[in-house]
This record gives structure tokens, sequence and C-alpha cells, in this order.
């Protein structure tokens, strides 16, 4: 099914009563395994700051944009889904493996979970993205989650993007994806977010007819094709 913004109702739930505003859901997961270490994590820790304070300089995106963050290796969900208004962009460390099936499969069940929220509430919501960047190669069967993400993108439930990272494996990003995957230049994270937080704001500014043509801005500068 085709998920557009609901017409708004009346709200039971007080979680989104003193905030009705349609929710244009996010959920960022990233690659924080061993070859992460040094430079790349700090850089991505500054890009994620950066993620939260342009989107909370945005008046309207502060209060529609919900954002949450799975991290892998292992799957560690850091961040439930939140406003921009309540959402501290987490100090991320290295850790081991890169179980990307494993953290993409609770990414979608992240956004189930929230979807049946916004629905119990009556609460509207554009179709929510999956952005994953990763610097590395899967240590875990990714078969199912591939088959999720094509799944999700058939009955536009959800739209997914991948972003690698220096050593990532475009050859596995591109079985999971059914976009060509992004190849970030150096350590542009902090360009990168600004990128995403941008094409955030511009989405919750649209209407709910307007949706489908307001998509990711084109990437200036940070990235190349995979």
């Amino acid at each position: 099914m085709n998920e557009t913004p609901f017409e708004q109702q009346p709200y039971g739930d007080m979680g989104f009563a003193d905030n009705p505003e349609n929710r244009c859901p996010v959920v960022l997961v990233l690659d924080n395994s061993g070859s992460m270490g040094g430079a790349p994590i700090k850089q991505l820790n500054d890009g994620l700051q950066t993620f939260r304070d342009e989107l909370q300089a945005d008046s309207l995106a502060a209060k529609r944009v919900e954002v949450a963050i799975v991290t892998f290796g292992p799957v560690v969900v850091q961040t439930d889904f939140t406003t921009v208004h309540n959402f501290y962009a987490p100090s991320l460390q290295v850790a081991h493996d890169t179980p990307m099936g494993a953290a993409i499969e609770k990414a979608i069940e992240l956004l189930d979970e929230r979807k049946s929220a916004y629905k119990a509430a009556k609460v509207g919501y554009y179709r929510p993205w999956i952005f994953l960047i990763t610097d590395g190669a899967p240590t875990d069967s990714v078969t199912r989650a591939a088959a999720l993400i094509r799944e999700g993108e058939a009955s536009k439930a959800f739209m997914f993007f991948a972003v690698g990272v220096e050593r990532a494996n475009f050859e596995a990003l591109r079985s999971i994806s059914i976009r060509e995957p992004l190849k970030l230049k150096g350590l542009m994270f902090r360009e990168l977010f600004q990128w995403l937080s941008s094409s955030l704001a511009a989405k919750s500014r649209s209407r709910p007819a307007e949706e489908e043509t307001v998509l990711l801005l084109p990437p200036s500068g940070w990235a190349t094709a995979g």
C-alpha cells in the first residue's frame, strides 16, 4: 500500500498531543565497527552533531522530523524515534564486527513499530527514509534484509539509501539497495549530514500531495557514484 500522511484528526496519545504535526521519520543505520576507528568515527560524530543543529535551526523540521539511530558492531538502538527538539547526537564508539543485515532488519522493525504508533494516535506521516552509512562489508547474511528492502520499496513503505565510506564493499551495497549507492569523498561526514538535513527539511515543508516530488537534494561535492 502506498503510504501517505493520514488526514489530521484529534490525538489520543499525549506524546503527540503537544505536537500534532505530520511526522517525517528517518532511521540512520551507522557502521561503528573497528575499521571506523580514529578519524572516521570522530568525523561521523561531528557530522551527527551538525545534523542535529541544522534541523534544530529549522522550526518546522524540528517539529516534524523524527530521528532514530541504529549502530552495528553489534546491533544497538542508540536512539529510538524522537523529534529533533528532543534529539541529542550520541557519541559513538567503535566496536567489533559489521552485522549489516541484522542492523537493517532492526531499522525496519523500528519503523513498523513507529508507524503503528502514528496510526493509533491518528498522526500523519510521510514515507520514511532509511539511511545506511558503512565503510566495510557485512559479516552476516544480508539476504533477508535485501528482500525486506525490495518489498518495502515496492509497497512504498519506505525509501532506502546507502553511502559507502572508503573501503566499503559497493558490490554488497548494490545487492541490497535498489538505488545506486553513493561513495563519500574522504571523510566529508559533515557535508553529508548538512545535505541530509537540508533534504529532510525540504521534505517536511512539503504538502502530502507533493511528497513524491520532494526527494533527496542532489549531492553537492561530498559524494560520487559507488
